[in-house]
């Protein structure tokens, strides 16, 4: 299973292209393990040699049985004795299947025919679900995607085992009512294709082939509605737009942010160089054509990279951010700044958060990875004084402003990470009683969780996106700390993608 994930290219908060935090595979970084190629081959050789009397190639066909699925949502079958990993494969179904590349454990498939469908097998509402990340489940009836989010927070415990993990209490899922349309941002790749026309979509599994989205039923409207208008402006004004192979052109990504609870929408053209073409004549179209965009901003991300966003970022119309509320608190956003995809189970997940850390009055607490400031603010009407911290300076900028905008004042962010500020602040005599924690899909930095474990604050909550190096963390953290119990949220439908949040209590 370790050799699955190190090649199945999957970083930072969201798989569905937005990468919110610069972790983009770059196209050379792709697998190459098919059709031939030197790695396909070796691993074959490889495969010979560890697994004598099974010799299996690219294109070959036989019937599998789906015994389970895997964290990232695809079927997982036996083929003498091999490991076959098939996405868009359910539990029990029985199907033939094509391998698309052979390694030295584990075989990759696609579906060519279902024999016998899963019970709980539907139609996509987009056409392209099987084609491009961020949809690995919407072929799966909700109900069972709820309860496998639950089944990979204990599929990545019995992986590593915890302390104790045997005898956590694993809730199940809160879902939402409608699972649609709840994707506040969109972020898309642009390009023209071999014709001229210019698209604007999600790079197809496994490649750097744009897939052009004219839809996504995962989207709030909003967001596709002037996206789709954008790009035909960028059509109509015969707009330079980024070539990878020529490593020419200007506009590279196109970024649309909606705010669910006001009327503030955010655009974003991320380019290759300070220069945008035509930019009067875009931007007097913006204004007429989309009334509801009250910021267009740029972000300069020159060359070939594999990074989407670029340090610099200037207002070119408008505000030089948007208004979230959430709870009661209003939250300015900058266009670098993180938010959750999904603001209707944001404020689910944050209840949950808030609930497991039971914070009473006069106790400090410390928001790590803090973002704008959303749960931190949303304590400091119980807590003495909140701390908290990020590496974006754009987001701590936001996070200072929202609790003065909030007429908060005890609560305080400062750039930089959770493993070099707490240190800091622990020496200067601050010692927390609290302590919330919401990383990156990389998971709790080792020299944080040493930390930790030396403060030891009493209350300790967790909040997950990836269940994998959560229950890696808790393998460290349960020295001192006992998992209460492990609450899963739906946070991004019709995905493989589960948040969690875990409550801790130190050991006496």
């Amino acid at each position: 299973m370790a050799n699955f994930e190190s090649h199945n290219h999957r970083g930072g908060r969201d798989r569905y292209a937005h990468n919110d935090r610069n972790d983009r595979h770059s196209y050379r970084d792709r697998n190459r393990d098919n059709h031939g190629t030197s790695r396909g081959y070796n691993d074959r050789r490889r495969q010979e040699r560890e697994n004598p009397g099974v010799t299996v190639e690219v294109g070959q066909r036989f019937p599998l049985t789906i015994k389970r699925m895997g964290i990232n949502g695809e079927g997982i079958g036996y083929y003498k004795r091999m490991a076959v990993f098939v996405p868009g494969a359910l539990t029990d179904e029985e199907a033939v299947v094509e391998v698309t590349s052979v390694a030295t454990r584990y075989l990759r498939a696609k579906v060519h025919r279902i024999r016998k469908a899963s019970p709980h097998r539907v139609e996509p509402r987009d056409s392209y679900a099987d084609a491009v990340g961020g949809f690995e489940l919407e072929h799966l009836d909700y109900p069972e995607q709820l309860k496998f989010k639950r089944d990979i927070v204990a599929q990545s415990l019995e992986r590593y085992q915890p302390q104790g993990f045997r005898h956590y209490d694993l809730r199940p899922t809160l879902g939402m009512d409608d699972p649609y349309g709840y994707r506040n941002k969109a972020q898309f790749q642009v390009r023209r294709n071999a014709e001229g026309k210019v698209e604007a979509g999600l790079y197809a599994e496994r490649s750097h082939d744009l897939v052009d989205l004219a839809t996504c039923s995962v989207q709030m409207p909003v967001t596709m509605t002037v996206m789709r208008a954008v790009v035909a402006m960028l059509q109509d004004l015969d707009m330079p737009i980024y070539d990878e192979e020529a490593k020419s052109g200007i506009v590279k990504t196109l970024v649309v942010r909606a705010a669910a609870n006001t009327d503030d929408v955010q655009l974003v053209f991320i380019t290759n160089s300070q220069k945008l073409p035509h930019k009067r004549e875009l931007l007097e179209r913006i204004a007429s054509e989309l009334p509801q965009v009250t910021s267009v901003m740029q972000n300069v991300n020159p060359g070939e990279t594999s990074l989407v966003w670029g340090d610099e970022t200037k207002p070119l119309a408008g505000a030089d951010a948007i208004t979230e509320k959430l709870d009661g608190l209003a939250f300015k956003l900058s266009a670098r700044a993180f938010l959750q995809l999904n603001p209707s189970q944001m404020t689910v997940l944050y209840a949950e958060a808030k609930k497991a850390l039971d914070l009473q009055p006069g106790e400090t607490v410390v928001d790590a990875y803090s973002g704008i400031g959303t749960i931190g603010l949303s304590l400091a009407d119980v807590a003495e004084e909140v701390r908290g911290m990020d590496v974006i300076p754009e987001a701590v900028a936001d996070a200072n402003a929202n609790a003065a905008a909030n007429g908060i004042t005890n609560a305080h962010y400062e750039v930089g990470t959770a493993e070099d500020l707490l240190p800091k602040w622990i020496m200067a005599g601050f010692r927390p009683d609290a302590i919330v924690v919401d990383p990156p899909r990389t998971g709790l930095d080792a020299t944080l969780i040493e930390t930790i474990l030396a403060v030891r604050p009493e209350k300790f909550v967790y909040i997950s996106c990836n269940p994998s190096t959560l229950a890696k963390d808790l393998v460290e953290l349960t020295h001192d700390y006992q998992v209460d119990y492990i609450q899963s949220v739906d946070m991004m439908p019709q995905t493989a993608r589960c948040e969690a949040v875990v409550k801790l209590r130190r050991r006496q």
